[in-house]
């Protein structure tokens, strides 16, 4: 049997080739939307990819299921638990098989068998694995998104993201009695799920990527909780808050994501005036630089989420997917962004400049100021000056300034109108990232007086507090 494990760090995805040797023959688990690395892989072990197979309709990133339809030809195995509500759509023309609580299905000398594990979502599975030229019971589970390593996924997604109302504590009892079958497995199998730390599926994932049975049973703090109505305060209490785009994904894999070679063109543009009468025209331009460079200077009304492993994370919360996007960026990541990017289905992007050459030679320009905590106290002292928390709100209850507002940097586009318009703003957040985003995105929509707090939190509680 060839077992591989690939992970996408800005996602805290992590999905499976799982192939038979003898048949030469594998299939995908939980795929995400980019399929290069599985082709590759596939090549250099001499295996044909032949499936792929879903745990549940994602909310976090586009599968990449029909990806591999269209490049192999694959069969899907999906789910068919759940109402009217929970079914995949557009499956006509593609080779699946509809899966129900124990429902199996073979790849030559290895068995998958179905579990039916809601609560996350009403049509979630999971898939227990035997390997027949070894064994005849299961090696292992592929849990999805149901128990992750030190954790379990959080119930709450369809009332907080997709607006399904009144189905987090179902969702939460229905998690009761999914977990109390997987306790019923044995200590010995494997546990491969998908996701990891950072992950906004719940609220306490470890970063070790597989685990197992037993060991979930002896340290995972909700496998230890009996009685059902403590189960369920505890799990739907501090978990953090849902990326906005998670309800865009939920649709976008229920009716089948559009192909990507199917996208726009991404045209390059080389002129400053041309990103400027952009901006001015209220088209959504993001400067993916550091924000250290962002804040020394800008192109006026431009954005700023910097490339790195959480660039996912804030395009989803801050893009509007409904109109197109051009980014600033290194045009040497281009390509990396744009899988990024359309790893969560903001396929609408159209245009993009060399970063640092066209701010260097921008006539519009702005900037704004870090300053430290002691600093920030200080100002703090006149009643013309506002500090804006942008932490999630766990963190904030956890401990806060006194007198600060919070508005989570997410949802911030969304409630400029709790913002103080005739007071200098202190923004913050834990360390000096998420704060500078906020400070460009309120930069951007006239609030001018803006100033960020470098290093938090964190530093505040040396500086200040302490």
């Amino acid at each position: 049997m060839l077992l591989r494990y690939f992970y996408d760090e800005k996602l805290a995805h992590a999905s499976y080739m799982v192939g038979c040797q003898q048949l030469g023959e594998a299939v995908i688990v939980d795929p995400m939307r980019n399929i290069e690395p599985y082709i590759e892989v596939a090549e250099k072990e001499g295996m044909k990819i032949v499936g792929a197979l879903e745990t549940h309709i994602h909310a976090d990133f586009v599968s990449g299921s029909r990806e591999l339809v269209d490049r192999f030809d694959v069969t899907m195995y999906v789910s068919d638990e759940g109402d009217k509500d929970w079914k995949y759509e557009n499956l006509d023309g593609v080779k699946h098989q509809l899966l129900k609580d124990g429902d199996k299905f073979t790849l030559g000398m290895l068995t998958f068998e179905t579990m039916y594990t809601p609560g996350h979502t009403p049509e979630s599975i999971s898939f227990l694995l035997t390997d027949g030229a070894a064994a005849d019971e299961p090696m292992g589970i592929f849990t999805g998104d149901f128990v992750f390593v030190g954790d379990i996924v959080r119930p709450d997604l369809l009332e907080k993201a997709a607006g399904v109302t009144q189905t987090a504590e179902p969702g939460a009892r229905d998690m009761y009695q999914s977990v109390k079958r997987f306790k019923d497995l044995p200590d010995y199998l494997q546990v491969w799920p998908a996701h990891g730390a950072g992950s906004a599926c719940g609220k306490a994932l470890g970063a070790v990527p597989s685990s197992t049975v037993g060991y979930e049973k002896q340290f995972g703090w909700a496998m230890k909780i009996e009685d059902e109505q403590a189960f369920v305060d505890e799990l739907l209490d501090g978990q953090p808050e849902p990326p906005y785009y998670f309800a865009v994904m939920k649709h976008v894999n229920k009716v089948g994501a559009e192909l990507i070679k199917n996208l726009p063109e991404v045209k390059a543009i080389t002129s400053a005036d041309e990103i400027s009468k952009l901006v001015a025209e209220g088209k959504q331009v993001i400067d993916t630089r550091a924000n250290t460079s962002f804040a020394e200077r800008h192109i006026k009304g431009t954005l700023n989420i910097p490339f790195n492993n959480s660039v996912t994370n804030w395009m989803g919360w801050v893009v509007n997917y409904e109109e197109p996007l051009y980014l600033l960026t290194n045009p040497a990541d281009l390509d990396e962004l744009l899988i990024a990017l359309r790893s969560i289905g903001i396929d609408n992007v159209v245009g993009y400049a060399d970063a640092e050459k066209i701010v260097a030679e921008a006539t519009d320009i702005d900037a704004y100021e870090n300053i430290t905590p002691a600093e920030a106290n200080e100002l703090l002292a006149n009643d013309n000056v506002a500090m804006l928390d942008v932490r999630n709100l766990t963190e904030y209850e956890a401990g806060n300034v006194d007198g600060s507002q919070h508005i989570m940097v997410g949802t911030l586009k969304n409630r400029f109108d709790e913002v103080p318009a005739d007071k200098k703003l202190l923004v913050l957040c834990q360390s000096g990232g998420r704060s500078a985003i906020a400070t460009a995105i309120l930069k951007a929509n006239g609030f001018d007086d803006v100033l960020n707090v470098s290093g938090g939190y964190n530093n505040w509680q040396v500086e200040v507090k302490a």
